[in-house]
């Protein structure tokens, strides 16, 4: 059987040297071997340097929105290919399901990074965070974050359970960051995520450097690790501590990120009684989970909280869905939960169960014997299948059920008697990745998750209502954060932006106005402004930050007040009644109407001719700061503020600062005006 080939240093590499011969890996279905695994002869210092010089400039030298493009594109290119990866994932011991889970999944979680890059960062290289910081009383002093691509490596250490979708959710956010990856999958299911960077690789798409794959041991890897690399794991907590203190990592205070197993629970409330359709909610919910690829996922749920005078009816109710689930070779459709990935994991799954059947009993399964569907003899015994275990702990004070973690089909019921209860009970896991709470009661709800959260992190609240739109338990999506406290690692993946902001440094920058909107390429109030030839009758490529016009002044009237309340129909007491307006200690009498100030304003600043401009498409961070009264005369300063030209489009985004003043020079209003700008004025004829 041929070795699993890496890609390094911008080729591909066969193991050399003095292991030529590999780990070999089996079918978890079959037991036939599938490949063999060797790292040997890869110099580990050579391909971290190749990816900080040859794949970071490449990747820094794209903007968000550029990079967003490159992995929409990679993602169209995978899903051409998914029904090959159905095929080769079959092999790990999962059923069609299965492997949709993962890989859709995981090229979902490209879709949505690239979405997430088009729509929430600038078309540029620098990520600028929160507002601008006032840090001196005439403003010629200002501060404000920005964030910028770290110069090294985000090297990932995968799981065997997630080959597809563990690889894609650490690389989509360190792509658009601007930071190459190092993808390192566990060894059992290696084959499945070597095929995915060989379609990524063949695709073209990224630049060289990008993305490198090491199949194998990581030898001395670590031991080459700067400040500037970022090291990602998915695996046990016990290994996840070791790797922590690996001494380079703490030498050179590299950022470390775990996601590690835990005693994930699932709550069910003390209304959902049988028959109601939370009760049939979180029996269904706890069998999916079970039996989901075969229960080897680390959010799947372990500790299955329940109260004292309902655990009977669930254990039945859950028992009866087992009873229906059929185990046995995945290429049959039938087939509801595959193999384990490999017989050395059923067996540590077994001995897990051990320690948790010591302490409590088994209400539905044998963790030694289960009946398999289409599978020959020889399969049965060397496929590493097991039936789905329920047990049950009466004494939940027991250490056993919230320390022992069997990573299969196996979930403990417990039973518990108060809000108070369960919610310490939850905490004796010591940090879970997500728990999940099923009642229709919203009081008892918060109660929950307001008790649980500090020791989770994430929370799903299942009910009626939302059931049917509902991810599931365990279903991490790209916009919020994976990870979780205590024992589940401590870390965050995904989170949307949070994700990219992860493999980027934050960095204070100290300066006058006009330093920082040259650094920031957003003008900061107090930096030049330029007037002349309209802004309005410029395109994209003409337009410059702080390229401004100054409009007015227009006086308000009362008539004009009177107008406005009438035609819009808002009679507010502070725009109609002049006693009522006096005795409000804001106003002192009749005010003009907030949007009444911002129409005027619009009609002050707008150039009315067709030109660049296309659309207004929005107000933002809109604050009325001082009332305006019949008399007062209103000038608006209008700023372009940022310019975003969009990837694929003969049009950009443009964020103008609006600043409306009243004739003592006081701010009456200020916000953004956003507007779409042609890339070029369609008729320059017309200025």
């Amino acid at each position: 059987m041929a070795l699993l080939r890496s890609y390094v240093s911008g080729g591909w590499h066969t193991p050399a040297g003095k292991d030529t011969v590999g780990v070999p890996v089996h079918d978890a279905v079959t037991g036939e071997e599938v490949a063999r695994v060797s790292s040997s002869g890869i110099d580990m210092a050579a391909v971290l340097d190749y990816g900080r010089t040859v794949g970071g400039p490449a990747l820094r030298s794209l903007t968000f929105h550029q990079r967003s493009a490159l992995l929409k594109a990679l993602a169209s290119q995978l899903r051409e290919h998914r029904d090959e990866l159905y095929a080769l994932s079959a092999r790990t011991g999962a059923t069609l399901g299965d492997s949709k889970f993962d890989i859709d999944g995981g090229i979902g979680t490209l879709f949505g990074y690239s979405s997430k890059g088009k729509r929430e960062l600038p078309n540029d290289t620098v990520y600028v965070e929160g507002d601008v910081e006032q840090l001196s009383k005439g403003g010629s002093f200002v501060g404000q974050h920005v964030l910028t691509s770290l110069h090294g490596v985000a090297i990932q250490i995968n799981a065997f359970n997630f080959p597809v979708w563990g690889p894609l959710e650490k690389f989509a956010p360190a792509f658009l960051a601007g930071v190459p990856s190092l993808i390192k999958p566990a060894s059992q299911t290696a084959y499945l995520t070597a095929r995915l960077v060989e379609l990524i690789v063949e695709s073209g798409l990224l630049p060289e450097g990008s993305l490198q794959l090491v199949c194998g041991s990581v030898g001395d890897l670590l031991d080459h690790v700067t400040p500037q690399d970022v090291v990602s794991f998915t695996g046990s907590a016990s290994t996840a501590q070791k790797l922590r203190a690996h001494p380079a990592i703490v030498r050179n205070s590299v950022r470390f990120n775990a996601e590690a197993d835990s005693l994930n629970l699932s709550i069910l409330g003390p209304d959902a009684k049988p028959g109601t359709a939370e009760f049939d909610l979180y029996v269904k919910q706890l069998v999916t989970e079970m039996t989901v690829k075969a229960g080897q996922k680390c959010t799947a749920i372990r500790r299955a909280f329940v109260p004292s005078e309902l655990i009977d009816d669930v254990a039945r109710a859950a028992s009866e869905r087992l009873a229906k689930v059929t185990v046995g070779n995945p290429a049959n459709s039938e087939v509801r939960m595959g193999a384990l990935a490999s017989l050395e994991q059923r067996e540590e799954v077994r001995r897990s169960l051990k320690a948790l059947m010591d302490v409590g009993t088994v209400v539905f399964g044998d963790p030694e014997r289960v009946d398999v569907v289409d599978a020959d003899s020889n399969d049965t015994a060397r496929g590493s299948f097991m039936s789905p275990v329920l047990l049950r702990v009466d004494d939940t004070d027991r250490d056993e059920p919230h320390q022992v973690e069997a990573f299969g089909p196996v979930s403990t019921l417990l039973p518990y008697t108060s809000a108070e209860q369960v919610i310490a009970l939850a905490a004796k896991g010591e940090g879970s990745l997500v728990g999940s709470i099923v009642t229709g009661d919203a009081a008892f709800a918060r109660e929950i998750v307001l008790g649980v959260a500090p020791w989770h992190g994430r929370l799903l609240v299942l009910d009626a209502d939302n059931a049917k739109e509902s991810t599931g338990h365990g279903s991490p999506l790209p916009p919020l954060v994976h990870g979780g406290p205590g024992r589940a690692g401590g870390g965050e993946e995904l989170g949307g932006v949070r994700g990219v902001l992860h493999h980027m440094q934050r960095t204070a920058v100290q300066a006058s106005p006009t330093v920082l909107s040259a650094v920031t390429g957003r003008w900061v109030a107090g930096a030049p402004r330029s007037e002349g030839v309209h802004p309005f009758r410029k395109s994209l490529a003409e337009l410059s930050i702080g390229d401004s016009v100054v409009a007015g002044p227009r006086q308000v009237t009362l008539a004009d007040i009177e107008h406005f309340a009438e035609f819009t129909g808002d009679t507010f007491y502070a725009h109609t009644d002049e006693a009522a307006a006096k005795a409000n200690p804001l106003f002192g009498g009749i005010v003009a109407h907030g949007y009444l100030v911002v129409s005027f304003a619009a009609g002050l600043f707008v150039s009315p001719e067709p030109g660049p401009v296309l659309a207004n498409y929005g107000l933002e961070n809109l604050r009325f700061l001082t009332p305006v009264k019949a008399g007062d005369e209103l000038t608006v300063t209008l700023t372009a503020k940022q310019i975003t030209p969009r990837e694929n489009a003969d049009y950009g985004e443009v964020r103008w600062d609006a600043d409306v003043t009243n004739s003592d020079g006081d701010s009456v209003a200020k916000y953004d005006v956003l507007t779409l700008v042609s890339k070029r004025d369609p008729a320059p004829e017309q200025r």
